[in-house]
């Protein structure tokens, strides 16, 4: 993506697809694929994993390729293919040399559009999603964001884990995937994006020629977010740390305060200068690993920290962080705003030499924003914050509402659930 946008074209197909390029004429490569605004929050309570399993099962054969052909076809011109499931999208991308445009287009529409779901298959991925998520329970820094959403958001989509349940896992009929898929991945909520070495016009082509039998969109009802906050421990005292998440109500990727939202994250927690850092672990050595972090969603978001320390440095840990974290509110220097614009702005920079950070960017700012921002743009957006912005954000963050605090681990030291609440109140 140039920085002014002018690499980027869309069209918007007749059936409501979206789709979009970004030509970067000195490479020889492209990634091209599907962004489908369907994800976590979008699933029924009962089918709570479904988004992630049928990802999966989308590479496990279709009306006219068996799941070992998909993947011997693409790996034999050397290309490469995956996808990923979040609270509000799923994704399926290929990278591949950019004469193999027209395979990557073919195969992204037949997984998509023509997946059979042998139950066969089904039972072999059911088996190995089950795995996944066990295994994800051996990461303890995995499972205590987990717990954060479901505290932060109880009772509704944004609150779900990912992965979903082993038990519903087990137990989710075929019937309840494909008509999940039926009536989520429709043209209008998809975005086909291409980054490197890509003709727009080509790529149009393509996508009426192959998603020729995507559904009609239908309305659909969606969980507001509504955050309430809350305490949620797991005491697991066989586990050498506490991992610790401690957050508060944040703010949507629309809002007006977005920006100063990733500045306010970068210079609390997100780099080896950052105060957090810098107090917590450099100058008192009460941790090995600390960071904050803004998660943005359409209608709302979440602002936090996370920590992971021995049990006995975590009592001295928790005050140092809530200090520091409440300072932002009373003073944030030109400096370290500097210093945090200067790594945002870099990371967008660099975005701009992968094929698939740009592939990822343009299709993102479509489904959230209806748009594409160019990285000019917004660079301008993010050095406009001025410190008292940052300052003014992080107290009304910070006061906003319930804390959240989700920890796991020998957790007799931590702090209780009513001292928070009455250091933030």
């Amino acid at each position: 993506m140039s920085l002014d946008g002018s690499s980027i074209r869309i069209t918007t197909l007749p059936n409501g697809m979206r789709v979009a390029t970004d030509s970067m004429a000195h490479v020889e490569t492209v990634t091209v694929g599907v962004w489908v605004h369907a994800g976590t929050r979008h699933e029924p309570a009962e089918i709570n994993g479904v988004s992630h399993l049928l990802e999966h099962m989308a590479f496990k054969g279709t009306e006219r390729r068996t799941a070992q052909g998909l993947a011997e076809e693409v790996e034999a011109v050397g290309g490469y293919m995956n996808a990923y499931t979040s609270r509000e999208q799923t994704v399926y991308y290929l990278k591949l040399m950019a004469e193999d445009l027209e395979l990557g287009v073919d195969v992204l529409a037949d997984i998509l559009q023509h997946s059979v779901f042998d139950p066969d298959e089904l039972e072999r991925e059911r088996s190995v999603v089950v795995q996944e998520i066990l295994s994800a329970d051996d990461m303890p820094e995995d499972v205590v964001f987990d717990h954060f959403q479901i505290a932060a958001y109880p009772d509704q989509g944004l609150g779900r884990p990912i992965l979903g349940p082993v038990e519903i896992v087990r137990g989710m009929p075929r019937q309840a995937i494909a008509g999940y898929m039926r009536r989520q991945y429709t043209a209008s909520r998809m975005v086909l994006a291409a980054a490197g070495k890509v003709d727009h016009d080509r790529l149009v082509d393509l996508a009426t020629r192959f998603f020729d039998a995507l559904p009609a969109t239908e309305p659909r009802d969606i969980d507001p977010a509504a955050y309430v906050g809350g305490d949620l421990r797991r005491r697991k005292d066989h586990l050498g740390q506490v991992h610790l998440t401690l957050g508060f109500p944040g703010i949507g990727y629309a809002h007006e305060d977005y920006h100063a939202s990733q500045l306010l994250a970068t210079l609390l927690g997100g780099g080896m200068s950052s105060r957090l850092f810098q107090e917590v672990r450099e100058k008192r050595g009460l941790c090995y690993n600390v960071y904050s972090f803004a998660s943005p969603f359409e209608d709302h978001g979440l602002f936090g920290i996370y920590v992971a320390a021995a049990e006995d440095e975590i009592a001295e840990a928790m005050p140092v962080i809530i200090d520091e974290t409440l300072g932002v509110a009373d003073r944030v220097g030109e400096e370290e705003l500097r210093r945090s614009f200067a790594q945002l702005k870099a990371g967008l920079l660099m975005g701009l030499e992968s094929t698939t950070a740009r592939a990822e960017r343009l299709a993102q700012s479509l489904i959230i924003h209806g748009r594409v921002q160019s990285v000019a743009e917004t660079v301008a957006e993010l050095q406009a914050v001025t410190p008292d912005q940052v300052s003014r954000l992080a107290g009304r963050l910070l006061g906003g509402g319930a804390p959240t605090l989700a920890a796991l681990g020998p957790i007799a030291r931590v702090q209780s659930y009513d001292d928070l609440r009455r250091r933030f109140g």
